[in-house]
């Protein structure tokens, strides 16, 4: 059954990305991690890990410092996938004082995004406000600017997470028959939602994280 989609809806500047660590992306947050303290004081935390299956997460918390949460995970290989560019993740998230603690991680892995709440206590006095640590100058905006020839965009980040394999968004390759293999990171959308439209000699996708969490 054929769908609509109204692309008046989706807001776009000509000349501008919306973010950095995606080029395809439209609107929405930005990074490859968020990360935001909710009205209990517990941490909010997301990370963007397309390719990985919603049940080969792994995380835990430092044992020792209980302040920083570790997690890994490994992209699941389709048709047409290069073994060099199969991806395998490592990170941390954590807090950034030393007046609390790591109690607690709830996590939950779905669509190739990592979202998990964290939950802390107060183990000493400070001064300070409390702080969480995210990677630098993940997502911001860029310009890209219309050439003769062809689009000069700005670079696009890597992924920070990424150990081994791929780190960038897309990729293309020829196959044996003659087709192209092509593969596009869209964290967070349900293949429920992507939506293909090939036109002779290019195709065009459009893609909407319509799950939306409790604290999306």
């Amino acid at each position: 059954m054929a769908s609509v989609i109204d692309l008046s809806s989706i807001p776009y500047i000509p000349g501008r990305l919306h973010a950095t660590n995606n080029q395809f992306q439209r609107y929405g947050p930005k990074g490859f991690m968020e990360i935001k303290v909710l009205h209990n004081d517990n941490l909010y935390v997301r990370v963007d890990l397309p390719g990985v299956p919603d049940d080969a997460i792994r995380y835990r918390v430092d044992a020792v410092r209980q302040k920083v949460v570790f997690f890994s995970g490994e992209e699941t290989p389709g048709a047409g996938d290069k073994v060099d560019d199969v991806r395998e993740y490592s990170g941390t998230a954590g807090l950034g004082c030393d007046c609390c603690e790591i109690t607690g991680v709830e996590a939950k892995m779905k669509d190739g995004v990592l979202r998990m709440i964290l939950s802390r206590v107060k183990v000493k006095d400070h001064d300070k406000k409390c702080t969480n640590t995210l990677p630098p100058n993940s997502g911001k905006s860029g310009r890209y600017d219309i050439g003769n020839s062809a689009i000069d965009m700005v670079e696009v980040e890597d992924h920070p997470f990424v150990v081994k394999g791929r780190k960038g968004t897309f990729t293309s390759a020829r196959t044996s028959d003659g087709c192209y293999h092509l593969s596009v990171d869209l964290p967070g959308v349900s293949s429920d939602d992507i939506f293909v439209l090939p036109n002779e000699n290019e195709f065009k996708f459009i893609a909407e994280n319509k799950s939306v969490y409790e604290h999306d």
